[in-house]
C-alpha cells in the first residue's frame, strides 16, 4: 500500500459511521447484527445456513491471488446449496478503496472479508468490523487472532505465506548455505544474491533490521546484491535457473512446488521468518449476513483449511518449526506505513538494479 492508500485513508476520515443496528432477517426471533454474529448454539450452522438460504447470495472481498479465490467459492456452494457466492479479488490498495468509497456512500455490498492486516486494521479504526464467533477459533493460537470482548474476534488469520532463503544447489556449495541472516555476509555469496522489490523485498529487510539491526543491512552493499522488481514467484524462478545464486525472499509454497517438480533448490528460514497473512472478518454491515458468517466459519474450519493448503497456503493452526514474524503487529498502520517506507527506503540502497 503506497500513496492511493494514504490518500483514500485522508479522504475518508471526515466520514461518520454509525455502528451495527441493523434489524435481520427472521431466524426463528428478530435478532441484532451483534446477537447473530455471538451466536454460539449446537444449531449455529442450521440457524446460519436456513438464514443464507433466504439471504440467497454471498459476496467475498480477497487478495487471494490464483486458485483460491476460484475454487473457495465453488466449494462453497457445493456444501451450501441455494447460496450464490460471488467474489471480488483485488490487491491492497484497490481493496481498501472499494471498502471505503462503499462506506462513505453507505451502499453496503460485501458480506465477508479476507485479506492482509493492514487493511483489516483501517477497517476495524473506522468501524467497519463486528466482533464475532466461530467454533472453529478454539484451534487457532491467540497471537493469530485479533481478539475483542467475551472470546469474540475482529478477525482470525486463515492463512499464512512463509519468506525464507532459496538457493541453487549447482551454484551453492552445501558450506556456504545460509542459515540465518549473517551467513549472507560470506565471501561465497558475492554477486550471487538477489532480492525482489515487492512487499516481500522490504518485509525481509525489516526482519534484518529487527533481528540484526542496521549496521548489518548496511554491510550487504559489499556483497553487491541485485535488486529485481519482479513477484517472489519470479524471484524463484531466477534462483532455479542459476541466474541468481540465492535470494532471501522467496515463498516456503513457491519452493515447495518447485522442488516437487526436481528444481535443484532448498529453502531456509533465516533467524526469523517474515509470515504473509490473511484474516478472515466480519462487515459490521455487511447485506447478507447469515451467508457472511457462514462464509468466515467455512474459511476457518478444517474442511476450508485443507481447500486452502492445496494451493500451498499454511494453516495458522500449526505452528512452524521456525519463528515468525509478522511486520505490521504491534503498529498502527500509519506506524506500519513508516516503518515500511524506511525498509524499501534501505533495500534501495544496499542493492544495484
Amino acid at each position: 500500500m503506497r500513496t492511493e492508500f494514504v490518500r483514500v485513508l485522508i479522504g475518508f476520515a471526515f466520514i461518520l459511521l454509525l455502528g451495527p443496528s441493523l434489524l435481520l432477517p427472521q431466524t426463528g426471533k428478530a435478532a441484532t447484527v451483534a446477537e447473530l454474529a455471538t451466536y454460539n448454539k449446537p444449531d449455529r450452522e442450521k440457524v446460519l445456513y436456513e438464514g443464507a438460504k433466504k439471504e440467497g447470495k454471498v459476496l467475498w472481498y480477497t487478495s487471494l491471488t490464483g486458485g483460491p479465490n476460484l475454487e473457495v467459492p465453488k466449494a462453497f456452494e457445493v456444501k451450501y446449496p441455494g447460496i450464490k457466492a460471488d467474489v471480488y479479488r483485488g490487491d491492497s490498495d484497490a481493496l481498501i478503496s472499494r471498502v471505503l468509497q462503499e462506506a462513505q456512500a453507505k451502499r453496503y455490498l460485501v458480506d465477508s472479508i479476507e485479506t492482509t492486516f493492514p487493511i483489516l486494521k483501517v477497517m476495524q479504526d473506522y468501524k467497519l468490523l463486528a466482533t464475532y464467533f466461530s467454533p472453529y477459533l478454539a484451534q487457532y493460537p491467540d497471537e493469530v487472532k485479533e481478539r475483542a470482548d467475551k472470546g469474540l474476534v475482529y478477525w482470525a488469520t486463515d492463512r499464512e505465506s512463509y519468506i525464507g532463503l532459496a538457493y541453487n544447489t549447482n551454484v551453492i556449495p552445501l558450506s556456504a548455505a545460509p542459515k540465518k541472516f549473517a551467513d549472507l555476509l560470506r565471501p561465497e555469496l558475492k554477486d550471487k544474491i538477489g532480492f525482489a522489490t515487492s512487499d516481500t523485498g522490504s518485509r525481509v529487510i525489516g526482519a534484518m533490521l529487527a533481528t540484526r539491526g542496521a549496521e548489518f543491512v548496511q554491510k550487504l552493499k559489499s556483497q553487491e546484491v541485485t535488486l529485481h522488481a519482479v513477484s517472489g514467484r519470479a524471484i524463484l524462478d531466477m534462483v532455479i535457473s542459476g541466474e541468481l545464486g540465492a535470494s532471501p525472499t522467496v515463498f516456503l509454497s513457491h519452493s515447495r512446488v518447485s522442488i516437487s517438480k526436481g528444481a535443484p533448490i532448498k529453502w531456509v528460514p533465516m533467524d526469523v521468518v517474515p509470515t504473509n497473512a490473511g484474516g478472515v472478518a466480519f462487515p459490521a454491515n455487511a447485506p447478507h449476513p447469515h451467508a457472511a458468517l457462514l462464509f468466515c466459519d467455512y474459511l476457518l474450519s478444517p474442511e476450508g483449511q485443507k481447500l486452502l493448503g492445496k494451493f500451498g497456503l499454511d494453516s495458522a493452526v500449526n505452528k512452524p518449526d521456525f519463528k515468525r514474524w509478522y511486520a505490521e503487529q504491534g503498529m498502527t498502520v500509519e506506524e506500519y506505513e513508516k516503518e515500511n517506507s524506511k525498509w524499501e527506503k534501505l533495500l534501495r540502497e544496499i542493492g544495484r538494479k
